[in-house]
């Protein structure tokens, strides 16, 4: 994909939009994480993955990296281990949720899998890894079901679970049964997310479908099938 098609009005506009959302989203806080002052999940996990989608891949990566570094430098946010590391699982995400079925859709969630019971205590509590196999069974899955805004956005959070995870194993001291009572908290929170994302999914397709219709734009990937009060041709 040539990086220069991204500056259209279009491209433009929608990362204008996804920005505004990543600044408003990051300062709304949704949970704590587990075993670390001041980090917690926000109002992020429920949108950042769609720039995958719109933008494609390589350059949805990339505008989800820019506008979460943007964000922690314009709230002076330290950027120590941690928080530096916490941005790593929303690129993995926003790469599942704009591919089909490539190697990388695969490799993440098994390479977490692997990391993590190679960990000593990840090794006492391997079944929370069963986690992660969510991306890959629903890569597998026949493309009209693999495909569905939920089920892409489901895995699109696993992946970044599964990548935030395996890290989290290495990087902050916890015990077997603190992984066992994540365990509840993890579907609920996961489904949660996923179910955010597929409705921003949803609102972001609608809103550049209706937004200077007469502005066209062979990059930014609007998906009719997501598309709301769409009138018949």
């Amino acid at each position: 994909m040539e990086l220069n098609k991204l500056i259209t009005k279009k491209g433009l506009l929608f990362l204008l939009i996804f920005s505004i959302l990543v600044f408003a989203g990051d300062r709304i806080n949704f949970s704590k994480l587990i075993g670390a002052e001041s980090q917690f999940f926000t109002l992020f996990q429920f949108f950042g993955p769609v720039a995958g989608a719109f933008l494609g891949p390589v350059v949805g990566v990339l505008a989800v990296l820019i506008a979460e570094v943007a964000s922690k430098i314009y709230t002076h946010s330290a950027f120590d281990l941690v928080t530096v590391l916490r941005l790593t699982p929303m690129l993995f995400a926003a790469w599942y949720f704009g591919t089909k079925k490539d190697k990388a859709s695969f490799l993440v969630p098994i390479a977490a899998i692997v990391l993590f019971i190679a960990h000593p205590i990840g090794r006492q509590v391997w079944y929370f890894s069963l986690f992660w196999t969510i991306p890959i069974i629903i890569k597998l899955l026949p493309k009209k079901y693999g495909e569905k805004a939920f089920l892409r956005s489901l895995g699109a959070t696993f992946t970044a679970h599964a990548v935030g995870g395996a890290m989290w194993n290495y990087i902050v001291p916890m015990t077997p049964g603190a992984w066992i009572a994540l365990m509840p908290i993890v579907i609920y929170e996961r489904l949660l997310f996923a179910a955010g994302i597929a409705i921003s999914f949803v609102a972001l397709n609608t809103l550049l479908d209706k937004l200077d219709s007469k502005t066209k734009s062979d990059y930014i990937n609007v998906d009719k099938r997501y598309v709301l009060f769409r009138q018949s041709a």
